[in-house]
């Protein structure tokens, strides 16, 4: 049986409970032990999928097709595996999967309340997500923070599933804020007592507390946590801010973290674990990046930087094999034109356009698109990116002045991207084309130059597709189709001749690891970096 690790955040939001809990998981992994992570998230919504990314951030897509909270994403860039369907559950999939069995009569009649059939529900699919992955341990976070209304629940299953696998078993673990006040130059373990506190009234006893602070707290606060919150001093770890995500591992680590993990979970690993050295030179590898690569990201969420974690994260993975940093200017495409674009681009060595929905800001990533294209500089679209491609071609080289997809015009003559068949008529709202499919590489195109193969598997989230109709003028007038799906009939990827002006449907930043980059990523630099 798979041993469990729990996550939970005191005193405030965004604190780092994901990277924490990715960080342990990649420190557990090092130690030869097969690790699996899962994100519980109280929100009402049944996915992501159809929430603002202003709000929201990005959403996660794994290989089975699941729409999840961004953790996964850290998750998955951490331990370096594919998460699944049952690594992300919100309080509305609870109680959506709650109430059919209700509806369908599984209940046999009984009077269905949050205990024990809302609590049941979530316990069973933290069992699940162990089951499937046959883990030897597996982490759980808990969205939000102790005292909220809507976590409740989370908690309480929580609680019984540690008294049903027993506490050797089970493990958890609360991250705090531990606030430094300048004007009394102090470090406050206050807000943390009461968190614990909280938790404790839920009867839930945390068996390593994460101190968050931006740098290392005193030992005398330490000592004071762990007398209030009655835990061991060697399990009130130091969370401090680092140069770098990757480096938290390192910092954990150094603390003994992982060791105290694997006494009080009696889990028995070898002294000598050398992937922790890889670990270690990839962190090096990162500080010893010289000079700077600029790179404008042309999107509609860009207030949110969040909206595009993934493909911030992929681009720091890339700059770390080519050797440079990499500085993000952040481009809103409703500012850009074709008056303004040379202002904007000037000082960009390359241009980044990412995935999103909407019309709002087309026309500016068109003209994005159009800039990099007559000016040779080196342009990535992904998703709506090739999309944009596609279009600013047929406008540009077909002459199809009006040309479009139907998702922004549905009466536009020439629709170059159009609704897949199967879709027609269908409402939004988990309608689209999601997860791993296989693609075909045209041999000789910087894709095959890229993956170093013939046949890759990308992840995809999307709901139109290039339009079939105009394949063959757009190939006749210069626009190569470097990728398709295995029968041909899906058009996956293009490219323009005699210059890195690449767009692909699929999303290949969700399958990019700190170790491993991208490998579109890596080419895309190395040619801004030409």
């Amino acid at each position: 049986m798979s041993k469990f690790i729990f996550v939970t955040g005191g005193v405030v939001s965004g604190l780092g409970k994901g990277i924490t809990a990715a960080s342990l998981g990649r420190l557990l992994k090092c130690r030869g032990l097969k690790v699996t992570s899962q994100k519980l998230d109280p929100y009402m919504n049944v996915d992501p999928g159809t929430m603002s990314p202003f709000q929201h951030g990005e959403v996660f897509v794994t290989d089975d097709g699941a729409e999840t909270d961004l953790d996964l994403g850290h998750y998955e860039r951490f331990i370096d595996e594919n998460l699944t369907k049952y690594s992300n559950m919100t309080s509305g999939r609870v109680y959506w999967n709650v109430l059919n069995k209700e509806r369908q009569g599984e209940y046999l009649g009984q009077t269905v309340q949050i205990i024990p059939h809302v609590t049941n529900e979530i316990k069973d699919f933290v069992m699940k997500n162990a089951e499937v992955s046959n883990a030897d341990v597996s982490i759980v976070e808990v969205g939000g923070t102790i005292g909220d209304i809507e976590s409740q629940p989370f908690l309480e299953a929580i609680r019984q599933l540690a008294l049903e696998v027993g506490r050797r078993n089970c493990l958890f673990i609360h991250v705090c804020l531990v606030p430094y006040i300048s004007g009394s130059d102090e470090y406050k373990s206050k807000p943390t007592q009461h968190s614990v506190k909280e938790l404790m009234a839920v009867g839930i006893h945390p068996d390593i507390i994460v101190a968050r602070c931006d740098k290392e707290i005193p030992t005398d606060i330490r000592k004071k946590i762990s007398l209030f919150c009655n835990v061991g001093e060697d399990c009130v770890i130091n969370n401090t801010t680092c140069r770098s995500l990757y480096e938290v591992p390192l910092m954990l680590h150094a603390q003994n973290m992982d060791d105290v993990v694997c006494r009080d979970l009696g889990l028995e690993t070898g002294a000598d674990y050398p992937m922790l050295a890889d670990w270690s030179r990839m962190v090096e590898t990162i500080h010893a990046r010289q000079g700077e690569i600029q790179i404008a990201l042309v999107g509609k969420y860009v207030k949110l930087h969040d909206s595009y974690l993934s493909i911030v994260e992929s681009l720091n993975h890339a700059s770390f094999v080519v050797g440079k940093n990499v500085k993000i200017n952040w481009v809103d495409s409703d500012s850009v034109t074709d008056e303004t674009a040379p202002e904007v681009f000037k000082d960009c060595a390359g241009i980044i356009l990412p995935g999103g929905f909407g019309h709002r800001g087309v026309e500016g990533m068109v003209c994005s698109c159009r800039y990099a294209r007559t000016h040779k500089l080196p342009y990535f679209g992904i998703c709506l990116g090739m999309q944009i491609a596609v279009i600013e071609f047929a406008r540009s080289i077909l002459g199809y002045s009006d040309a479009n997809s139907r998702e922004f015009d549905e009466l536009c003559e020439h629709p170059v991207i159009d609704l897949m068949k199967n879709q027609e008529g269908v409402i939004k709202g988990g309608t689209m084309r999601l997860g791993s499919y296989p693609c075909e590489v045209t041999p000789g195109t910087i894709l095959e130059k890229a993956y170093g193969s013939t046949h890759i598997d990308e992840r995809h989230r999307h709901r139109y597709e290039f339009n079939n109709d105009y394949r063959t003028q757009m190939q006749e007038a210069g626009l190569t189709i470097s990728g398709t799906s295995p029968d041909g009939t899906l058009v996956e990827a293009v490219e323009v001749a005699d210059q890195f002006h690449v767009g692909v449907q699929f999303h290949p930043e969700f399958k990019s690891r700190p170790n491993n980059a991208g490998p579109l990523f890596v080419e895309f630099l190395k040619a801004c970096d030409k």
